[in-house]
């Protein structure tokens, strides 16, 4: 198993923040400050402390992980192909890729290498895989879909699709294939200052360390930051109460509940307190409490007075009587409209039916009990005499007696004489009532004394009882609207009783006083309702330092959880049975065949915080850092040693794709990479995409020398798309001997344009393939004549390639003549000068006139090479 898959399987034994960390850490070996924002979030959720923006931990998946290479298979890559919405590159595009050897694969800037190298990277699970691939933004995303592509490969010799998708499981044996490019090269490079060498995965769980101990300190700050400050309740909490013993338990027991329950008082209760400490300050509370009880009598007198009064003039007694007036006068009218038809009635005398007549008639009702007693009245004898002209009734006056009598006792009379009664009786109760309240000067001063506004609503009520009063008799009369009658006043009774009841309880309490048990109970009331009004005034500062307990409680559980011991151990462990001296000798000999050989690495491995590291040291008589010393080249060379050697390690047998291995590199390191490159493709299959032609001559030369095959892919842009390969390479790319063969497939094109009489075309043509053979003369005098042993752009002299070298004058001749005929058509010439485009054969003939002399040459350096 791997460094990285012992980290992923142990890992999941963490917590969830610390996964979330290693996939930081495997993705990116440096993280930005949001990424600790992200992870102290999470850290701090973990302990219970909600993150406003409810971040939720990302861990690294299994898939992620490349799977450890199986020593006895061999999986092999011929192409990339069926490629769909991967970045720009032309859609099911394909890149052939040689089985053995070295497969150098070059484009320049933009032609579509990185969407290459990011497919690579997925589909191999390289550590890497931080840059994103998208579609091409050109297309409607309605039109694009997952990128994908299927892996061409021989495994163990048997051909096998291996379809890839993003977003999915890549397959398992693309596992065997190892990426480097400059990303990872970070991921070999000790960011101490140090240039240390950590083996490749360990560098995670020294990252880890980092942000544990960044985030333990950024947690102890906040924690320091949030010390809770006990001082608001210090004295309180000394108290033996209740509200005492709570304090003292924080934040032990004592929750932000049970202080806001603790700090919850009725209006009840402050009345209850306020009595309590009046009785306990009071000196002769027998005294006292006599006054009290006679002013609660005296208030409670006044309370009765008070609904007496209202009674007399309640809504109830006032509609009362206003119905009783209503249904009089309407009775009245009614006996009204009876009389007038009694009145208009023929032979009667003016003013009968009125109210004097009545009183006439009912006078001769009375007299006619003395003077007729044995005869009911108005039942008399015709032959008797009248009770009022005492003459002799006849059976008409007897007719009109009984007439009379029957209007007094008519119905509507007597209803309206009833409602009258009714009305008066009612009347004469208002009017006859007293309203004062008896509040003298004396018992206006004690209600003064108890409160003020209550004082003055209890004087008011009177005159108000008294206007409604006289509103009233005036509405009854008619002189005023039921309406205007003055309001009936607010009851100031309930208010009164609470009072009476408060008088009462303190007389009780003064009394209670008296007796030492009831007042030491008494006292113990009192503290319990004082301690837990106090602790209303300060409740805010309390329930701020129970919030800081629990906060600091939950951050010292974030910084328990921070504590790189574990993972030192873990670092450890994994250094004793993967980083062993056996890498450390791979690496020095790899660290050789890179000429960084000043460098050596010590099996000296040390975890300081859960770094397992292995120290560079420098071979140098005056001492010195890495950091002050080392180019970028050379670290960039340590990184590829580091990278071949874990390879080597690993056993496995798959190959090894490098993503611009020079790009950082001064020339002697391209020379001595290309190399390495080279004599590893002697072992494995080595890929190595480059936009550097010059990188790309000296791998085909170093190829050339150490005997590996190598195979040039060109990927370009064309109106397909990005990453189009070709097999034709670019001119300035090839060999002489190559750049011959391309400039005869360049005369079969001169030869058509020609033959077809397109004097433009053949004319461009010609130019162009002049121009070509010009550049080939000068490639020829560095590879052919000169055997490579003075290379532009090379670090040094090759005097061993000497050996085959001869200048004879014939070459100048040759060379001489060749150059100045193809600078002819090079550079521009005088406009008076036409020159005659020379026709295919003449042109033939040139290009073979270099090649002859090249065969020449190279016959004659074996034989020189022989003497020698």
């Amino acid at each position: 198993m791997s460094i990285l898959q012992e980290i992923h399987t142990w890992s999941q034994t963490l917590p969830l923040w610390q996964q979330d960390a290693i996939a930081r850490l495997y993705a990116n070996r440096t993280l930005k400050p949001s990424d600790y924002d992200d992870l102290y979030a999470l850290a701090k959720a973990e302990a219970g402390i909600p993150d406003p923006e409810k971040r939720m931990p990302k861990v690294l998946a299994a898939a992620q992980v490349a799977t450890p290479p199986i020593p006895t298979r061999l999986v092999q890559l011929l192409s990339i192909k069926q490629i769909s919405n991967i970045n720009a590159l032309a859609e099911d595009g394909a890149l052939p890729i040689a089985p053995l050897g070295l497969t150098v694969i070059y484009g320049e800037n933009g032609a579509g290498k990185s969407g290459y190298s990011r497919v690579l990277k997925r589909a191999c699970r390289a550590r890497d895989q931080s840059e994103p691939i998208l579609p091409n933004a050109r297309l409607d995303p309605k039109h694009t879909g997952r990128a994908s592509a299927v892996f061409e490969t021989l495994i163990d010799g048997q051909p096998t699709d291996l379809p890839w998708q993003d977003g999915k499981t890549a397959p398992e044996p693309l596992s065997e294939i190892s990426i480097f490019d400059t990303h990872c090269a970070r991921a070999y490079i000790d960011n101490q200052g140090d240039f240390a060498y950590v083996p490749y995965g360990l560098d995670i769980l020294a990252g880890l360390v980092t942000v544990c101990n960044e985030l333990k300190e950024r947690a102890a700050r906040e924690k320091s930051d949030n010390t809770p400050n006990g001082a608001a309740y210090a004295p309180l909490s000394q108290m033996p109460t209740e509200v005492g013993q709570a304090l003292l338990d924080i934040p032990r027991k004592t929750k932000a509940s049970d202080i806001e329950e603790l700090s919850k008082l009725t209006e009840a209760d402050l009345e209850r307190l306020d009595t309590l400490n009046r009785a306990l300050a009071e000196s002769d509370p027998k005294k006292k409490a006599q006054y009290m009880r006679q002013k609660a009598i005296r208030i409670d007198n006044l309370i009765g007075r008070i609904r007496s009064a209202l009674g007399i003039v309640s809504e109830y007694k006032i509609h009362e009587l206003q119905t009783l007036v209503n249904a009089s006068n309407a009775a009245k009218q009614a006996a009204e409209i009876a009389a007038k038809d009694f009145k208009e009635t023929p032979g009667h005398l003016p003013g009968t039916g009125g109210e004097e007549w009545k009183l006439l008639f009912e006078a001769a009702r009375s007299f006619s009990a003395i003077s007729h007693g044995n005869n009911n009245f108005p039942d008399l004898p015709p032959e008797a005499l009248c009770p009022l002209c005492q003459n002799e009734l006849g059976h008409s006056g007897v007719a009109h007696l009984q007439r009379f009598d029957d209007f007094i006792q008519q119905a509507a009379e007597k209803a309206a004489r009833g409602a009258r009664e009714k009305a008066a009786s009612a009347f004469l109760v208002i009017k006859q009532a007293s309203l004062n309240l008896g509040i003298d000067e004396s018992l206006g001063q004690e209600l003064t004394e108890i409160d003020e506004a209550l004082s003055r609503a209890c004087i008011c009520l009177q005159p108000s009882l008294e206007k409604r009063q006289q509103d009233t008799l005036k509405a009854s009369a008619g002189q005023i609207e039921w309406n205007d009658v003055e309001a009936i006043p607010t009851d100031p009774t309930d208010d009164l009783l609470k009072v009476v009841h408060t008088l009462n309880e303190s007389a009780k309490a003064l009394e209670e006083s008296m007796d030492e048990k009831a007042k030491a109970a008494m006292v113990a009331e009192q503290s319990e309702l004082e301690s837990r009004r106090r602790l209303r005034e300060i409740k805010p500062a309390v329930l701020d330092a129970i919030s800081r307990y629990e906060l600091c409680a939950k951050l010292q559980k974030c910084i328990d959880g921070m504590a790189t011991a574990g993972i030192s151990r873990k670092s450890t462990a994994l250094s004793k049975t993967m980083a062993t001296q056996e890498l450390a000798e791979v690496l020095n000999v790899e660290l050789k065949k890179l000429k960084v050989h000043d460098l050596q690495v010590s099996m000296r491995p040390e975890s300081p915080g859960g770094r397992t590291k292995f120290k560079l040291m420098l071979q140098l008589p005056g001492g010195g850092t890495p950091s002050a010393i080392l180019s970028e080249g050379e670290q960039r060379a340590i990184a590829i040693a580091s990278f071949l050697a874990e390879v080597k390690l690993s056993k496995g047998q798959g190959g090894v794709v490098f993503d611009d291995p020079v790009s950082s590199l001064d020339h002697r390191r391209r020379w001595e990479v290309a190399e390495r490159l080279a004599n590893e493709a002697l072992q494995r299959q080595v890929i190595v995409l480059t936009h550097d032609i010059y990188f790309l001559c000296i791998m085909e030369q170093k190829a050339r020398d150490v005997g590996a095959h190598l195979i040039k892919q060109y990927i370009r842009r064309t109106s397909a798309g990005y990453g189009v390969h070709s097999n034709v390479l670019p001119f300035d790319t090839l060999t002489t001997k190559d750049r011959i063969g391309r400039l005869r497939q360049m005369l079969v094109d001169v030869e058509k344009s020609h033959k077809s009489g397109d004097e433009d075309d053949h004319r461009r043509l010609t130019h162009g393939a002049y121009r070509l053979l010009r550049m080939a003369w000068e490639r020829s005098i560095e590879e052919v004549l000169f055997n490579g042993s003075i290379q532009r752009f090379g670090e040094g002299v090759s005097t061993q390639r000497l050996k085959s070298v001869v200048v004879e004058d014939g070459d100048y001749k040759k060379i001489e003549g060749g150059m100045t005929k193809c600078s002819k058509f090079e550079h521009d010439p005088a406009s008076t000068i036409h020159l005659p485009v020379p026709d295919p054969d003449e042109l033939r003939e040139d290009i073979e006139k270099l090649e002859a002399w090249r065969k020449e040459v190279e016959k004659r350096k074996n034989i020189v090479a022989a003497n020698r």
